[in-house]
């Protein structure tokens, strides 16, 4: 969420009046992140969060924006996207596609506990449900292709033993990709970056799951393995966190039950979630793009958690 594109005052407002959101008082832009330019943007009618999509196309947007819409009419607490008079969800700002959403209240629980754990898988699993009945289909764009597409683009900034384990873990996941097994894992809309920063609480109470811009239709359990290897884990150390994972597979199967194959290849999963983020990390690390405001995140992090999935596989 760091800023590539500088949005005026003026260019917000002329957008606002066509949402007919009200009178700026505030545009301020948001650090963080890496992909979009985000502005918290709040009126004297409401809160809001202004996007300029840097990397996605107007022709891949719909898919999110028309998804956050599909939730938030089914009761999921995400950003919900402003329309114009002609019902368009999708605009333009500087030449980029567009996107006003409803700001959510409550802020993001970076030290979560087991009852933080649990409000997130119970709501990850309606999240699935939800998705059930979304008639519009987009692949997971940071999916197996890309991962086998980037490797050899941050293959020169490792050291053998890096190398060695991505390429290693590349050819797994391939092989794991390949099975009748994986074949036949339940699908859906998923988030697939459902991290703390991207989940707010207001007290004890989940408020919302916000930034889509990676979701698309993939396997639940890929999900389930992104959010594990965020929300049940040592930050520091990457090892596993008994209590907080059983806490959140607990209320997710209280929701919708685990298959006996999701089961099975939740360990491997788990490895590919923590390989789909140690690559992007290393893209955006090695390979950055110009931002006002850029704070790539640490590629290390990421290869820590790979090597404990691999070294400690977690059943569920």
């Amino acid at each position: 969420m760091a800023v590539f594109t500088e949005v005026s005052r003026d260019e917000a407002q002329r957008l606002m009046d066509e949402l007919n959101l009200g009178e700026l008082t505030e545009l301020r832009g948001i650090e963080g992140g890496i992909e979009n330019t985000n502005y918290f943007a709040t009126t004297r009618d409401g809160a809001y969060v202004l996007t300029l999509f840097e990397r996605l196309t107007f022709e891949q947007l719909p898919f999110y924006l028309h998804l956050m819409k599909h939730l938030a009419t089914h009761d999921i607490p995400v950003p919900d996207p402003a329309a114009n008079q002609d019902g368009e969800i999708l605009h333009t700002v500087c030449g980029k596609p567009a996107a006003v959403v409803s700001r959510l209240c409550g802020r993001s629980q970076l030290a979560p506990d087991r009852e933080h754990c649990a409000s997130v898988g119970t709501m990850l699993a309606r999240m699935h449900m939800a998705g059930r009945d979304f008639d519009r289909q987009q692949p997971n764009l940071r999916g197996l292709p890309w991962w086998n597409e980037t490797v050899p683009l941050v293959l020169p900034f490792l050291s053998p033993s890096q190398a060695a384990l991505i390429l290693g873990e590349l050819a797994y996941q391939n092989h794991v990709a390949a099975s009748s097994a994986y074949a036949a894992l339940p699908r859906g809309p998923v988030h697939a970056d459902l991290f703390r920063d991207n989940v707010m609480f207001d007290g004890a109470e989940l408020t919302g799951f916000f930034d889509f811009y990676f979701a698309g239709v993939d396997a639940w359990l890929f999900d389930v393995a992104v959010c594990m290897n965020d929300w049940c884990i040592d930050l520091t150390t990457a090892a596993h966190d008994p209590t907080r994972a059983h806490a959140f597979l607990s209320a997710y199967c209280a929701v919708r039950e685990l298959q006996a194959a999701e089961r099975r290849l939740l360990p491997a999963l788990l490895r590919a979630a923590a390989l789909r983020f140690w690559i992007s990390r290393l893209w955006d690390f090695h390979l950055p793009r110009e931002a006002a405001m850029l704070k790539p995140h640490d590629p290390t992090h990421f290869e820590r958690v790979l090597r404990e999935r691999v070294a400690h596989p977690v059943n569920a």
